[in-house]
Formats: C-alpha cells, sequence, structure tokens
C-alpha cells in the first residue's frame, strides 16, 4: 500500500524542536578541534623519547606517548600511515625540535603492543549506559556491493561502548568478533570504570540472570534497568522477596512497558546510541588495522579523542517545540 491504513485518524505528532543555547562557546570548540596545539602536546615532546629498557628485549626509540601522539592525528584527521609520517615531521620541522620521526612501519607495529592509559572518569556516581554496533573491516564497498553483488561473507567487529550518563564520555570500550555474546561483555565494561557504578542501563539483549550476577558482584547496591522480554515471567520468590527483574515485570503488567521506561530512566540510554553515531561520523564506521590486537588499539584511540572533543565542549539544547 503507498499509504498507511487508517492514515487519517492516526495522530500526528509532530517533531521536536531544540535550540542551543552555548551556541559561541560550541561553536569555539568545534574550531578547536582541528587545531594541531589540542593533539600536540608539549607532555609528548618532553617524553618523545622511550625510556631505557630493564628488562630483556629490543630497546624501542619511541615512547608510548609519541606513538599514541601520532596515531591520535591519524584518527582524528582520517590519516593513512605514510600521510601521519608526513603530518608528525612537518610539525616538529616548523618547531625547530630535534626529534626524530617515527616511520609507518613503526606506527603500523607499535599498537600491537602499545599500553593505553585508562580512561579519566569523574570521582561521582556513574550511570553506566551500554550497547554496540558494528564496525567493518577491509572489503568491498557499498556501491560495489549494489552493483555487482559480492561473494564473501562481509567482515566486521562489534563494538560495545560503555558510556557515563552524566558526562557523556565513553568510560568503557570493548571490541569483540561478531559471534561473540553481548551479555558476556559486561564484566569488562564494569572492570573499566574507575568510580562507582549506581545505574546499568542496557537494552533486552541484556536481560540475562548472569548479566544481573556479574553487575550485582561488582556493584551489589546498582540499579539494573534492562527491559524484561516479553514472554518474561516472575522468578520463584518474587511474592516474597521480589528481584530488580521481578519489580520491572510487575510494573510494566500494571501499568504498561511505555510507563516503565519513563519511570525507571531507561529513555536515557539513548545517549549511549547518540555516542555511537558521534563515533561513526566523526571517526569512521570502519576499521583499517589488520591485526585484532591493533585494532582494539585503533578503538582506544578513537575513544580517548572523542572524549578530548567533548572535554573541549559540547552544545547545550533545550526543547522549543
Amino acid at each position: 500500500m503507498p499509504f498507511k491504513a487508517n492514515a487519517d485518524p492516526r495522530h500526528h505528532i509532530p517533531k521536536q524542536r531544540h535550540q542551543v543555547t552555548n551556541w559561541a562557546e560550541y561553536d569555539a570548540a568545534l574550531r578547536q578541534r582541528g587545531s594541531l596545539t589540542v593533539w600536540f602536546k608539549d607532555a609528548a615532546i618532553a617524553a618523545w623519547r622511550a625510556e631505557p629498557r630493564t628488562t630483556r628485549g629490543a630497546q624501542s626509540y619511541y615512547s608510548a606517548l609519541a606513538i599514541t601522539t601520532a596515531l591520535t592525528l591519524r584518527a582524528v584527521f582520517r590519516l593513512a600511515l605514510r600521510q601521519t609520517e608526513g603530518l608528525i615531521g612537518s610539525i616538529i620541522r616548523l618547531l625547530g625540535l630535534d626529534l626524530a620521526v617515527p616511520d609507518h612501519s613503526t606506527l603500523r607495529r607499535r599498537p600491537e603492543t602499545l599500553q593505553l592509559p585508562r580512561s579519566r572518569s569523574s570521582s561521582g556516581p556513574v550511570h553506566l549506559l551500554v550497547d554496540r554496533t558494528g564496525l567493518k573491516l577491509c572489503g568491498p564497498g557499498e556501491w560495489l556491493v549494489e552493483k555487482h553483488g559480492t561473494w564473501t561473507r562481509r567482515a566486521w567487529r562489534k563494538l560495545h561502548p560503555g558510556v557515563d550518563g552524566d558526562t557523556g564520555e565513553i568510560v568503557a570500550v570493548g571490541l569483540t568478533a561478531r559471534d561473540d555474546d553481548d551479555g558476556a561483555q559486561v564484566g569488562l565494561l564494569l572492570d573499566q570504570v574507575m568510580g562507582p557504578v549506581v545505574s546499568f542501563i542496557g537494552d533486552g539483549a541484556f536481560d540475562r540472570d548472569d548479566v544481573y550476577d556479574e553487575v550485582a558482584e561488582r556493584h551489589p547496591k546498582v540499579a539494573v534497568i534492562v527491559p524484561p522480554r516479553s514472554h518474561g515471567v516472575l522468578s520463584g520468590t518474587a511474592e516474597t522477596a521480589p528481584t530488580q527483574r521481578d519489580r520491572h515485570l510487575q510494573f510494566i503488567a500494571e501499568r504498561g512497558r511505555m510507563a516503565w521506561q519513563k519511570a525507571s530512566g531507561y529513555n536515557w540510554r539513548a545517549l549511549v546510541e547518540a555516542d555511537i553515531s558521534r563515533y561513526k561520523r566523526v571517526i569512521a564506521d570502519a576499521l583499517r588495522s589488520r591485526a585484532d590486537a591493533r585494532r582494539a588499539t585503533e578503538v582506544g584511540i578513537a575513544v580517548r579523542a572523542l572524549n578530548r572533543m567533548l572535554e573541549l565542549g559540547h552544545p547545550k539544547s533545550v526543547r522549543i517545540v
């Protein structure tokens, strides 16, 4: 049918409109994202050369901070490895520094063992929002697939971000194969959060006993806000000692699922979906590294860059319609 059935009696809900109240500050923050001084800092220059190795093995010439700086510039400006080498060399020459430039082979090899510092999180309570999305690997582009079809299965990896609901920063991240279980990543995400977690919000894929157990093991008093499945049933102790899931089911049975979403704060999960969209628009919707260890480093550096952009400034909007 070209039109929806019973279109006339349907309720037409107008699209919400919002207005940014701090446009001047946000506009300045957007310009700062393209400034080299934001990404190439004095700390990296001071610690450009690696510290002498105290254990057995070859001595690295460039420090982890120097490699991280180079790879961050690559992620922010979407450069190839040789272009990244050229950009670093030009910056060093313009600054008049006597520093060596890491070649593209070093930038390709070092992410295999690069240890990134943990994300800085606020000392206050964390409302952890979790979700997952797919990142493409190398393969034919969308135009070739649509035009000629494809003879091989498209390869991709799952990205599991954990977002702080108060700040919008990505405080935990995981990268797994396409067939790995989503609920099995909850423990790894919780271990990356520095502050106390007061609520855990996820979609229906996390409606599992082991997810509730993982959260309760690390944070016994946390509120787990996960929508129960449509065919979910109460536990055997629902009448005497109801679990959090039992209370969700009872509320939905009494007042409906939409009312539960509003009352429980489940709609807050839209923030992690916004961060996933921001990752794919600002960084990329695909991975460029060829090995899983390098891909994990690539994702970690991209997350640090997005958090840095958020620190520079973010829009504050109010609804006007």
